[in-house]
């Protein structure tokens, strides 16, 4: 499954059970390196998800990493915490809103 694919399987779940997202606002983007590299967004407001491919929101948090830690953290076969200590996950911005995005990812799964 290519990185586009995950990102949006990822939304239709979200938007197929919005409850989870209900009270968020917030824009993440994802810069990826590896064969599937490029610069990813997902934004989640009035309990609707949206992504997209480039940089047309306003993030508020940007995670660096490569695409296949990117598809790990999406299908939660990868721990941020444990990621980011050993250098394959990068946080621009608040540390605990990428604590977050995890625990959403678990409840997608």
């Amino acid at each position: 499954m290519s990185v586009k694919e995950t990102i949006e399987t990822l939304t239709d779940k979200m938007n197929a059970n919005p409850e989870p997202i209900s009270e968020l606002s917030y824009v993440y983007q994802f810069n990826l390196s590896g064969d599937d590299s490029g610069v990813y967004q997902l934004k989640i407001e009035n309990g609707e998800a949206a992504y997209t491919e480039g940089e047309q929101w306003e993030a508020r948090l940007t995670l660096e990493m490569s695409d296949k830690n990117f598809k790990k953290l999406a299908q939660d076969d990868l721990n941020p915490t444990m990621a980011y200590m050993g250098g394959k996950l990068k946080v621009q911005g608040d540390l605990s809103h990428a604590l977050k995005f995890h625990g959403l990812i678990q409840k997608y799964q």
